[in-house]
């Protein structure tokens, strides 16, 4: 932890116990396990208090309690923050009244604070206490999870995406390189977060970001100091590679890396469930381009060796009329663990999927227009773009799981990745390299 950063922690601890004292708080112990009315209950005293002092104190004190709710009762003070701690409806009803008699800036203003809920100002208050930014992250994760059974809490999950958003800015980000001399919190936190391709061990890990040629980078918060909010692995190359398998071999060859002319973005891992839809990526990939770009000039190409996680579900549900019954019958082998086995199948099955996979990334939607592969839309968003299909690209049981093993290039070229990302995200134009471009015969 910086020093700057570890006396600041140090001071806002002291502050926290000297509320204590003033209100007559002692520190939460095991035997404090209340229930989601007392926490409110707390909440509501939170939002009146005025000492910065006891204020901070009784912060952590809310955050302690939550952090021994059950689910039950975190449910019920999800439901609180939903109820009790919208806006106040008669005065934004009256300042709502008096915009219509005059809608002057001064007005504007008043409506504006009108209608924030309380709960945002509960938040703000919330965070003062110390280590409250990582517990508020993690109060959001369990949120999205109550959501997916009741989709009503969606408000206040709007509340805490707003802060959220301004607290992770990316002005507030620092970024990290992540190599073998990294604290081993860190280290361990890589391997737990790595979401791609699993590491399973210390020195698993130590393949991926000690040799010369391999890199790793992280973004992390002034207030979250040991814990990587996204990072991405890379591979520094002589060429652009078609499958996982022999990037991650313990026993390859490593490349000189003055003499690397391809960087290759290969795992990209969100580590915190509590910031999902705050996008980091885009920064961070364009943040390494950069960082990679002085340390070795003669890197030319920079691109992606990414899963497609929704091909094999789709593929099991397309309609593939247009294919002969041979083909379909090639295509159905998929589901056969043993298709390895059987000689000459994997040419006769790549000039098969890979055309109806190229469909697969210009055809399959979501219900806004976006292509319906996370990872695609990802890195077209950014972009990149759609530069080879390679199949079989990752035989792991997850590769073969999620997309029977295909993977793909996305290319970031830095002269067009502007004008790239302009063109898909106000017109949904995939920008495809011409060899893809022919396998979809346009």
């Amino acid at each position: 932890m910086p020093v700057s950063t570890a006396l600041f922690s140090d001071l806002l601890t002291t502050i926290t116990e000297r509320g204590r004292s003033l209100i007559g708080l002692k520190s939460a112990g095991p035997e404090d396990v209340p229930d989601a009315a007392a926490l409110i209950e707390s909440c509501e005293g939170l939002l009146s208090s005025r000492g910065e002092a006891s204020g901070t104190a009784m912060a952590a004190r809310v955050l302690a309690r939550y952090d021994r709710l059950d689910s039950a009762e975190r449910l019920r003070f999800f439901r609180a923050l939903l109820h009790d701690f919208g806006p106040d409806r008669d005065a934004l009803a009256r300042i709502a009244e008096a915009w219509l008699l005059e809608k002057s800036d001064a007005t504007a203003g008043e409506l504006h604070f009108a209608s924030e809920p309380r709960r945002q100002e509960l938040l703000r208050r919330l965070n003062r206490a110390p280590g409250a930014t990582r517990a508020l992250v993690e109060m959001r994760a369990d949120l999205l999870v109550a959501i997916k059974a009741h989709p009503e809490l969606a408000p206040v999950d709007r509340d805490f995406a707003h802060l959220l958003s301004s607290w992770f800015n990316r002005g507030f980000l620092v970024l990290r390189r992540i190599d073998w001399s990294a604290p081993a919190i860190v280290l361990e936190k890589i391997i737990r977060y790595e979401a791609v391709h699993a590491i399973n061990d210390f020195p698993s890990l130590r393949l991926r970001i000690d040799p010369p040629d391999r890199r790793c980078y992280g973004f992390f918060h002034p207030a979250m100091t040991d814990e990587p909010l996204i990072f991405v692995e890379v591979a520094l190359t002589d060429a652009i590679p078609a499958a996982i398998g022999p990037l991650l071999d313990g026993e390859r060859k490593p490349v000189a890396p003055e003499k690397a002319k391809t960087a290759v973005f290969y795992s990209i891992s969100n580590c915190q469930k509590g910031l999902a839809g705050i996008s980091f990526g885009n920064f961070l990939i364009k943040q390494v381009v950069e960082e990679l770009r002085r340390e070795f000039p003669k890197l030319e190409t920079f691109v992606t060796l990414s899963p497609a996680p929704g091909f094999s579900r789709w593929l099991r549900g397309a309609n593939l009329d247009h294919l002969s019954d041979e083909e379909r019958q090639l295509v159905a082998k998929l589901a056969d663990e043993d298709w390895l086995d059987e000689p000459g199948l994997t040419d006769r099955l790549r000039r098969v999927l890979e055309p109806v996979a190229v469909s697969y990334f210009l055809g399959a939607k979501r219900a806004d227009g976006r292509p319906a592969d996370p990872v695609a839309n990802f890195h077209l968003g950014n972009g990149a773009r759609l530069e080879r299909i390679n199949w079989p690209g990752d035989l792991s049981p997850k590769g073969m799981h999620d997309s029977y093993g295909l993977m793909v290039n996305y290319l970031y070229h830095l002269d067009h990745i502007e004008k790239n990302h302009e063109s898909f995200v106000n017109n949904g134009e995939i920008v495809v390299s011409p060899g893809v471009r022919k396998m979809a015969k346009i």
